[in-house]
C-alpha cells in the first residue's frame, strides 16, 4: 500500500474516531443531565388546580399529544382540565383570556414559540402561570427556560406541579397602527428590517423539515436588499436618553433571551433582569460585510461577551441596553416578535413588562439569570456604544 494512501487512511480513522468520541461525550452529557431532571421532577408536588391547555392544532403531533396530555393527567388525578384549540381567527392571546374568564388557574400553551408567546401575552401581568409543553420547530423560549423539549412527560411535570420564575415580557407596538389594541409580546427577539424580512422569505415547508436552518434561505434571499433609514431613541434604566438621526442599518433587533440554537445573539441578555438588549446591526461591502457580521456571531459566541469579532472591518454590530427604544423611519419595513410577521411599521416602539410572567420550569434556584448575564456585560452599554450620544 502506497505511503500518501496509508497516510489517509490513518487520518480518515483518526477523524472518525474523534467523531465517536465526541459524540459519546455529548450522549453522556445528555444522560447526565436527564438523570438530574428526573431526580428533581421526582421531588416536586403535583398541583391540583384548573389547568387550561391552549393548543394548536395545526402542529403534526396535536392530536396525538391531546391524547396523550388526558392520559397523563388522568394517571396524576388532575381532573380538572380543559382544551382550547387557536384557530386562524382565535389566536393563543384570545383562547388565554377566554380560559381566565372561564376560572383556570394555569395556563398551559402547547405548541412552538408562536402559540407560547401569544397566550403569554394574556396571562402576562395576571398572578397566574404559564405552562409551556413545546411541540413546535424552534421551541426557542422552552429552550431558555430549561423546559425539556423532547420529553413530553416531562415537560407535563414541570408545567403541572409547583415550581415557577419570575420572567421579563417584552412588547412591541405598532405606533402608526391605531386598530392596534395592546402591544405584541415577545420572550425571545423582535426586530425591524433584515431579520423580519428574512423570517418573512422562510418557506414554512422548508421550516418543518430542515427546523432553524431554513432561516438561512430566507436570509440570502434579502443579502443586498436596500438599508434601513431611521431615528432611533433608547431609554436607559436610570431614565435617561440616548438618541440618534438619520441612522442606517440593516436591523435592530430587542432581546429577552439572547441564546438561539447553535449561537448567541446577545450574550448579556437576560430574561428577568428588567431590560431589554438592542442590537442595531449594519454592513457594506456586499458579501463581505455578511461574513464579517457571521464572524461576530460566531466571536461572541465562543467569547461569551457582547462585543465584534477585532478581525471586522464590514460590519458593526452595537449592542444597547434599555428599558425602551423608538423608532421612526422614512420607509415602511417589516417587523416581527419571535418569528411572527407583523403589518409593515414606520413607527414601532419597544418596551419591557418587568418580571410580569410567572413561568413554571425545572429549575427554580434562588441564582438569577441577570447576575450571570452581568458578568459577561460590559460596563456600560450606553457609554461604550459608539453611535449613540445622550440626549442634551
Amino acid at each position: 500500500m502506497p505511503q500518501s494512501t496509508l497516510t489517509v487512511l490513518i487520518i480518515i480513522a483518526a477523524v472518525l474516531l474523534l467523531a465517536v468520541f465526541i459524540a459519546a461525550i455529548v450522549l453522556g452529557i445528555r444522560a447526565e443531565r436527564r438523570r438530574r431532571l428526573a431526580e428533581t421532577l421526582e421531588k416536586r408536588r403535583d398541583d391540583e388546580v384548573q389547568y387550561a391547555f391552549i393548543i394548536n392544532p395545526s402542529k403534526p403531533q396535536a392530536a396525538t399529544q391531546r391524547l396523550h396530555i388526558q392520559e397523563f393527567c388522568r394517571s396524576k388525578g388532575l381532573n380538572r382540565i380543559r382544551f382550547y384549540d387557536t384557530q386562524l381567527d382565535k389566536d393563543g392571546r384570545a383562547c388565554a383570556l377566554e380560559a381566565l374568564e372561564d376560572g383556570a388557574d394555569v395556563v398551559i400553551a402547547v405548541g412552538g414559540d408562536g402559540t407560547v408567546r401569544t397566550v403569554a401575552s394574556a396571562v402576562s401581568g395576571t398572578g397566574h402561570a404559564l405552562g409551556i409543553i413545546p411541540i413546535g420547530t424552534g421551541n426557542l423560549f422552552a429552550r431558555n427556560m430549561g423546559i425539556p423539549v423532547d420529553d413530553i412527560d416531562a415537560a407535563l411535570t414541570v408545567a403541572t406541579s409547583h415550581g415557577s420564575r419570575l420572567v421579563d415580557m417584552g412588547r412591541l407596538r405598532l405606533l402608526d397602527h391605531p386598530e392596534d389594541d395592546h402591544g405584541h409580546a415577545f420572550l425571545i427577539i423582535a426586530g425591524i428590517g433584515f431579520d423580519a424580512a428574512m423570517i418573512d422569505d422562510t418557506d414554512p415547508a422548508l421550516k418543518a423539515n430542515i427546523s432553524w436552518l431554513a432561516y438561512f434561505v430566507g436570509g440570502i434571499k434579502n443579502l443586498f436588499a436596500p438599508k434601513f433609514r431611521g431615528n432611533l431613541t433608547i431609554t436607559s434604566s436610570d431614565g435617561s436618553t440616548h438618541s440618534i438621526k438619520n441612522l442606517d442599518f440593516r436591523t435592530i433587533m430587542a432581546g429577552n433571551c439572547g441564546q438561539i440554537p447553535v449561537f448567541s445573539l446577545m450574550p448579556a441578555a437576560s430574561y428577568d433582569d428588567g431590560i431589554l438588549d438592542f442590537e442595531i446591526i449594519d454592513t457594506t461591502g456586499g458579501i463581505l460585510g455578511w461574513a464579517n457580521l457571521f464572524g461576530d456571531v460566531v466571536h461572541q459566541t465562543i467569547t461569551g461577551k457582547p462585543e465584534q469579532n477585532p478581525l471586522s472591518t464590514n460590519s458593526t454590530v452595537e449592542q444597547v441596553q434599555g428599558i425602551t427604544a423608538e423608532i421612526t423611519l422614512e420607509k415602511p419595513a417589516k417587523a416581527q416578535v419571535d418569528g411572527d410577521m407583523l403589518p409593515e411599521t414606520k413607527h414601532i416602539r419597544f418596551s419591557v413588562d418587568q418580571r410580569a410572567l410567572i413561568v413554571r420550569v425545572p429549575d427554580t434556584s434562588t441564582l438569577k439569570t441577570a447576575q450571570v448575564a452581568a458578568a459577561n456585560a460590559t460596563s456600560d452599554f450606553a457609554e461604550t456604544t459608539s453611535i449613540l450620544e445622550p440626549v442634551k
